[in-house]
């Protein structure tokens, strides 16, 4: 869909046209033209005769050649991403079939046996993981970081390969400069990596940025529903056909079916988005209010770590926070979140429903403490919270009657 004027497209209106080529849902008007396009369930696609297979283009976008490299469902969601993403120009985005599996996708395309990993401090657990394992395994060497320290991190810079940015932490919410940490990085050579899977690109955007990789796990915002678990990650012209071809050394692909979900869940992200971070704030200023929160860990909040990075930076926000207890035990922690009727308990967020997960960060933190140096060290037992289309003032009045638990418990 080209803009009606010179004017560029808006988000919204990218969102519903991206991905839906005429040659995959048909010219409207003629007969067979369809909104979405079709699910393609094939393995197997065939040549006419050997003179076609023999000129076939081989390792390039959006030619049938194997059913491990996609067809039109997954190239039209592919497509999709990339449109949104502001500085891909010339490259495109891979899907991943998790999002776990696109953080590890990015880092094997741009790490080699021998390199020097920085990984900002408060990632995401499974982030972590994988550099004490795999990337151990294959001989790279992990430094880990505190974000918020932009000069101890441009320190860091010189000798390394690569660097793993998530903006906010997964955990903690802190909004780090990235502009900063960006510009230091590529100062020194480094791969700039962004787990983006927060904000997503509607609310910051990484290669604008000039970060090189932008990482999502689409289980989350893109799909929406709680239904199917996908990853992504977008490129550049110069990353993204080494990112491309590392996908394909793995054998990794997507199911059509899946690929189908996400497009349709993409369509709604925007207005999803916009509701639940609305929510969100709603609720994160109810929190603040409460003598048994000591702080609250959301971006958009003042006064929350980074908020006025992401004032700064960020067009967007979503229904992801934190906040710490004043006090309290582990065990009167467990009585709240039993206590809550309308949130599940369950590790994602995203959804349409609402979530509530304990936070431990201390044991899982390198260079930087937990509780941070401005917390007092017994506010430690911290509870995150996923915000959904619920309407707020069911969830304040959810979150009253569990604090109360709490304080039974306490």
């Amino acid at each position: 869909m080209t803009a009606p004027s010179d004017k560029p497209l808006k988000t919204a209106t990218r969102i519903v046209a991206a991905g839906r080529r005429p040659e995959w849902t048909g010219t409207p008007g003629q007969p067979g033209a369809v909104v979405n396009p079709p699910v393609w369930r094939a393995s197997t696609h065939l040549y006419p005769d050997m003179a076609a297979l023999r000129g076939h283009p081989g390792n390039a976008d959006g030619h049938f050649y194997y059913g491990r490299r996609g067809a039109p469902t997954q190239w039209a969601l592919a497509e999709a991403l990339t449109g949104l993403e502001p500085g891909a120009e010339g490259g495109g985005t891979v899907l991943y079939p998790s999002g776990v599996s696109a953080i590890c996708g990015a880092l094997l395309t741009v790490l080699r046996p021998g390199d020097t990993l920085l990984l900002t401090d408060n990632a995401y657990e499974p982030s972590r993981a994988m550099a004490r394992g795999l990337l151990a395994d294959f001989g790279v060497k992990t430094i880990w970081f505190d974000p918020m320290d932009t000069a101890a991190f441009a320190a860091l810079c010189p000798g390394a390969s690569a660097v793993l940015l998530e903006a906010p932490g997964s955990l903690t919410m802190e909004v780090p400069d990235m502009p900063a940490l960006i510009g230091a990085a590529k100062a020194h050579g480094l791969a700039v990596l962004v787990d983006n899977t927060w904000a997503s690109p509607l609310g910051f955007a990484p290669l604008a940025h000039g970060a090189d990789i932008s990482i999502m796990s689409l289980t989350k915002h893109v799909s929406g529903h709680s239904d199917v678990v996908m990853g992504s990650a977008t490129a550049g012209a110069h990353w993204y056909g080494k990112l491309r071809l590392r996908s394909q050394n793995l054998g990794l692909v997507v199911s059509p079916d899946d690929a189908a979900i996400m497009l349709r869940g993409l369509r709604t992200m925007a207005l999803r988005l916009d509701a639940a971070t609305a929510a969100a704030l709603r609720v994160a200023q109810w929190l603040d209010t409460r003598p048994e929160v000591a702080r609250v860990l959301c971006p958009m909040l003042p006064g929350s770590p980074g908020h006025d990075h992401w004032r700064r930076d960020f067009t967007g926000g979503c229904g992801l926070l934190s906040f710490v207890l004043k006090g309290g035990t582990a065990k009167a922690r467990d009585a709240l979140i039993d206590a809550l009727a309308l949130f599940g308990i369950g590790y994602s967020f995203g959804g349409f429903e609402s979530l509530a997960t304990p936070v431990d960060p201390a044991a899982i933190r390198t260079a930087s403490p937990w509780p941070r140096p401005d917390m007092d060290a017994a506010d430690r037992f911290a509870v995150r919270l996923a915000i959904g289309l619920e309407d707020a003032d069911d969830l304040i009045a959810d979150l009253e009657q569990a604090l109360a638990a709490w304080a039974a418990a306490r």
